[in-house]
């Protein structure tokens, strides 16, 4: 006899999300009562985080911003999306959820490494998820099986003006940030 009844997933509160992710051992995004496990990166996805963290942090050391790797949680409160971007940037004081200190919400900008599982997400919803945080400014998604990385930066009127690199050569300038970056330090020792 087939069951006609459909499997019903459970619902996890905020707190609930928390303290399981505390003891956790894998990172999970929590969106509106579902926990997902996130997957494990290959060793070019972190070789790009990493690169990208060393590169931001090189730039904006001594100023009013800060880099941060993915173990800082952030909130998307607009949709109560609880995600670990691969890198971001909070410049001034970071803004915490209500009683957390290992969740932010304030990022102004965020680096994504796309891996082919994840890649219509991070371009797609999650972006649509980003766009509400107030403070963010510049999305930077960077490809770990090519040499592309696509530049979203908002505009005066909150729209995103799109820029896309595909040589080694080129540099990006991170506007919210004062900064220039190069696509090759992105990619050091990355086979692609």
């Amino acid at each position: 006899m087939m069951d006609t009844f459909p499997q019903l997933r459970p619902f996890y509160s905020v707190e609930e999300y928390l303290r399981r992710e505390e003891l956790s051992d894998t990172k999970h995004e929590y969106y509106r009562g579902d926990i997902f496990a996130m997957a494990g990166g290959s060793i070019d996805h972190n070789r790009i985080a990493g690169n990208a963290f060393i590169a931001l942090r090189e730039r904006v050391r001594g100023g009013p911003c800060e880099v941060f790797t993915s173990d800082l949680r952030l909130l998307v409160e607009r949709h109560t999306l609880y995600t670990y971007p691969d890198a971001m940037v909070i410049c001034g004081e970071p803004a915490f959820a209500p009683g957390r200190r290992d969740v932010v919400t304030n990022p102004t900008l965020i680096v994504e490494v796309l891996s082919p599982s994840t890649k219509m997400y991070d371009r797609g919803e999650k972006f649509n998820f980003y766009r509400t945080i107030p403070t963010f400014q510049e999305y930077l998604l960077v490809d770990q099986s090519r040499v592309y990385a696509e530049q979203w930066q908002r505009q005066a009127n909150d729209g995103w003006l799109l820029s896309e690199y595909d040589r080694l050569e080129q540099e990006i300038v991170l506007a919210s940030l004062q900064v220039t970056i190069q696509i090759s330090q992105l990619y050091e020792r990355v086979d692609v």
